[in-house]
């Protein structure tokens, strides 16, 4: 029996100071995951496959994130987590696809598996990302285009212990 699941919190580099400070995260406005409806709308995808969707999610998440916030470093953050099953709510009116989840409680650093940021080469191309991003979730081509070019740039990987070089 499964008594966590893997959560994929967007973030900003302000976040992860604050992590490394409080050693805890907020309730995040918004987290991914591989949710019932995800798996029904991806039938033909394996386990690996459906978190890098939900991981994607999460990293458009940061870039909603960064446009909210100008004074934000423009470098995407995704910092995954292990939740207890308990600790995660889904909407009820979920719609097919959707890796959406609300996680209502504080979240420990000792429950952070990983962190991920973009690397400083991203930062032109995440910078125009934030600017259109709700453009492109609206459907606008160019948009999307440009949203498409910060998506090429790999989020580097950094274990826990690494908060302190980040921030």
């Amino acid at each position: 029996m499964i008594d966590h699941v893997r959560v994929y919190v967007p973030a900003t580099l302000a976040a992860l100071a604050t992590l490394k400070e409080r050693g805890e995260l907020q309730p995040p406005p918004e987290a991914h995951a591989v949710t019932p409806a995800l798996r029904e709308w991806y039938a033909e995808g394996d386990e690996e496959e459906l978190e890098y969707v939900a991981f994607t999610r999460a990293a458009q998440g940061a870039l909603r994130l960064l446009r909210r916030d100008p004074a934000a470093a423009r470098r995407r953050v995704v910092v995954s987590v292990d939740v207890p099953v308990s600790g995660i709510r889904r909407p009820a009116d979920q719609e097919l696809g959707s890796s959406l989840v609300a996680v209502p409680d504080t979240v420990p650093l000792s429950a952070v598996a990983a962190v991920h940021v973009d690397g400083r080469e991203a930062e032109p191309d995440v910078a125009a990302a934030a600017d259109v991003v709700e453009e492109a979730l609206a459907g606008d081509p160019d948009a999307q285009f440009t949203v498409d070019s910060a998506e090429d740039h790999e989020l580097e990987w950094y274990d826990p212990s690494e908060l302190g070089q980040l921030v």
